[in-house]
């Protein structure tokens, strides 16, 4: 960070002056990460900035995970006596190389430079030249910058004769190099080379193993390289970290792999290579990490693989076809923090070896076919392992007297049985769906703060579930569906939920309107419940089915229903929104603002006694796929606004008063006369065609209103009958007789006379 107090001498104004120009790269809104950099304060004590305290030039620019945007200026390396840049890590979207080469290559003594992990999205550059000066350079971190343009990357570097640290993740390169004389190159320093995530989908160079032969890591993880594994591999005697995993590679893993004795970590996971595993890997008493998972590998894995792998701490076998033959009695040398043999034949027995293991922190055995269990033993090994994921399998075991420690507990789709276990305050993710288990959820639960995944479905639960876990502030995913729980939904939940799930139960009462302002909610399930009441009237605050522009995979498992059907998600993305609210008793009218949740993708209503007309604002939900209002009490016409709906692809209105003429539109005609049957006034294709009447039911007299026409017609018919008679009545009498008429003008004389005299 910043400067040594005892310096003698002042910052350098020469050096000041291209801190300065540095500066005026960088966005005002990032000023105040850098407030110190002003010229009322020497530049030594600038915030990352350090001197050297004789001479007063600046020898380090730390200004890692400053949050830094704007411009990366390569001027900086003007400053004669750098040693050491790290700029990672901060928001700079564009990196300006100067035009000259002499104005960079004055940082000569530079040992370390790290721009790596700044989220830029037009970070780029187009060569590397400007880099070939720095002859001191020992370690270099590029990640992140996109370099697909630089062909000849492997031959600039290969000019850095200091260079023992490379780092080139994700910077899009799609070639080793375009001149095939790689093995002339020379990067004899080198000890770490990691090209993660690039964009290689040649084989690999056979001289690529002979670029340095004191080669400790080499990293190739996440790329489409394919071909064998060169034999030159074996030239790399003091490599210690070997990862090769998330490419293409084929053919068999090399015979003399046995003959690095340095190596710590060996990670092939997700080839394609195939054959059995060379015995000689059992001779690697150095290996910490083994990672051969999801590979064609067959054959047979016996403890003898395993012999000599006394520092073994971590094996991933997933996904793979071996025949384990281990001894019932077998004692492995090693004891492990990482086990994964998910998707492998281990039963139907749990492996009796696993239960030597007290030090794992991961254990992994999904899918793995097993049933049978040590009760005791099986007991004391879940009980203290942080992450278990036992998914799949048809394990049967009462473990309602343990008390889980870990942090994520995977036991869904097995059979068992008894109450929930305790679970220990660390819990962050539960699964315990597709069980048999029973009884409430334990009093212990409701300690659970950092409980964020709940996933209950499908057992034989019962019991006020909600009033244990409505005051777990940190739970984001709730499903409780399909068991038999109680009781009223509460008012106060967790701010952060995202999904809930209580589908299937016995939940009774009103929905309280705070469950439609929870804004990172994206999926509502409440369906086959006794709710009642209305739909909440209120200003909806579902961020996330109004103006949602996430799309990621969330940690929930959910079972979806929509478009009639049922699907099994796993990682449900954020976008996929839903709201169902069927077979409930709810009545009243369904609020507007429902219909303004434009991003909604499935709406449910079905199976209520719902009141009251679809309104026009429906044709504003563009997303709308699945949509199910069977089953009601509406009426109304159909508004034309949804013919507006291009993606919808389920549509259910039957069983309703609905009537007229149903809209046209490609949608809408697209479904068949079940999704508009049992409404006796509506017509039109996909049913039968409308009559003028039906077309226009405003204009269009029934029965009904012709009796009521009728009585109208007789009112008015008898009172211009009994006006005339009285008018006649009246008037003739005056015109007949002649008293009456003298009469009746003095006394309409009288009157005006009184009102004159009043008046005047």
């Amino acid at each position: 960070m910043s400067t040594n107090e005892h310096r003698l001498v002042q910052c350098n104004e020469k050096d000041q002056e291209t801190l300065l120009i540095f500066k005026k790269g960088i966005n005002d809104s990032s000023y105040d990460k850098i407030s110190t950099w002003s010229t009322e304060k020497d530049c030594c004590a600038w915030e990352g900035v350090h001197c050297d305290n004789i001479t007063g030039r600046v020898t380090e620019l730390d200004l890692k995970q400053y949050l830094l945007k704007g411009e990366i200026n390569l001027s900086i390396l003007e400053l004669e006596f750098l040693t050491y840049l790290d700029l990672s890590l901060n928001d700079f979207n564009v990196i300006n190389i100067p035009t000259t080469e002499h104005n960079i290559t004055h940082a000569s003594k530079l040992f370390y430079l790290d721009l790596s992990g700044n989220l830029g999205v037009d970070l780029h550059m187009d060569d590397l030249q400007w880099i070939t000066p720095l002859s001191y350079l020992k370690y270099l971190n590029l990640s992140g910058i996109d370099l697909h343009k630089e062909t000849n990357w492997l031959q600039a570097l290969a000019t850095l004769p200091s260079l023992l640290e490379l780092h080139l993740i994700e910077c899009k390169l799609n070639n080793f190099m375009t001149n095939p004389s790689i093995e002339y190159l020379n990067l004899s320093s080198l000890l770490t080379l990691d090209l993660s995530f690039n964009n290689f989908s040649s084989q690999l160079p056979k001289g690529i193993f002979n670029l340095t032969k004191d080669l400790n890591y080499l990293v190739l993880w996440g790329n489409k390289i394919h071909g064998e594994i060169p034999s030159s591999l074996l030239n790399l005697q003091n490599l210690r970290l070997l990862d090769l995993s998330y490419n293409q590679l084929q053919g068999s893993i090399p015979d003399g792999i046995g003959q690095l004795p340095n190596i710590r970590h060996l990670g092939l996971y997700s080839n394609m290579l195939s054959g059995s595993i060379p015995s000689t890997i059992g001779n690697l008493s150095s290996l910490h990490h083994l990672s051969i998972g999801y590979n064609n590998f067959s054959g047979e894995i016996s403890e003898k693989t395993f012999s000599k792998l006394y520092n073994l701490d971590s094996l991933d076998l997933r996904d793979s076809k071996f025949v384990f033959q281990f001894d019932l009695d077998w004692v492995p040398p090693f004891e492990l923090q990482y086990l994964s043999l998910s998707d492998t034949n281990q039963g139907p027995t749990f492996p009796s070896w696993i239960y030597t293991q007290k030090s794992l922190q991961v254990l992994d055995l999904s899918s793995s076919g097993i049933a049978l269990v040590d009760r005791n033993k099986f007991s004391s090994l879940i009980e203290t392992i942080p992450d278990i994921i036992l998914s799949n399998n048809s394990m049967t075991e009462d473990i309602s007297n343990l008390t889980l420690k870990g942090n994520y507990l995977a036991l869904d789709h097995n059979n068992f049985t008894g109450e929930l276990p305790h679970i220990s305050p660390m819990g962050v993710s539960v699964d315990f769906s597709f069980n048999f288990f029973s009884g409430s959820i334990p009093h212990s639960w409701k300690n659970l703060k950092d409980l964020q995944y709940v996933n209950l479905w499908s057992n034989n639960l019962s019991g006020e579930a909600l009033v244990h876990l409505s005051n777990l502030k940190k739970l984001k995913i709730l499903n409780l569906g399909e068991n038999g729980f109680s009781g009223t939904i509460p008012i106060k939940m967790s701010q952060h939920l995202e999904v809930v799930i209580l589908r299937g139960n016995q939940f009774e009462g009103d929905i309280p309107l705070q469950i439609f302002n929870l804004s990172d909610m994206f999926h509502l399930d409440l369906a086959h419940n006794n709710l009642s009441g209305s739909i909440p009237k209120c200003v909806y605050n579902l961020t996330q089915m109004i103006n949602s522009t996430r799309n990621d995979p969330s940690m929930a498992v959910v079972e979806l229903f929509t478009k009639g059907q049922e699907y099994y998600v796993q990682n449900i993305y954020t976008s996929r929104q839903t709201i169902d609210l069927s077979s409930n008793n709810l009545s009243g009218e369904v609020p507007l603002e429902l219909f303004q949740l434009v991003q909604l993708q499935t709406l449910n209503l079905s199976h209520n006694n719902l009141i009251g007309t679809i309104p026009k604002t429906i044709g504003g939900m563009k997303n709308i796929e699945s949509l199910d209002l069977s089953n009601n009490k509406l009426c109304g016409e159909i508004p034309q606004s949804m013919a507006l709906l291009n993606f919808l692809g389920y549509l259910n209105l039957s069983c309703n008063n609905f009537n007229g003429k149903i809209p046209i539109g490609t949608q809408l005609q697209s479904f068949n006369a079940s999704s508009y049957i049992e409404n006796p006034n509506l017509c039109g294709a996909p049913l039968k065609n409308c009559s003028t009447k039906e077309e226009n039911p405003k204009t269009a007299t029934s029965p009904k209103n012709e009796d009521d026409d009728s009585i109208i017609e007789s009112l008015y018919l008898g009172i211009g009958v009994g006006f005339a008679v009285g008018f006649w009545g009246i008037c003739g009498s005056l015109f007949l007789i002649r008293k009456w008429r003298h009469a009746y003008f003095r006394f309409t004389n009288g009157v005006g006379d009184k009102l004159y005299v009043t008046l005047m």
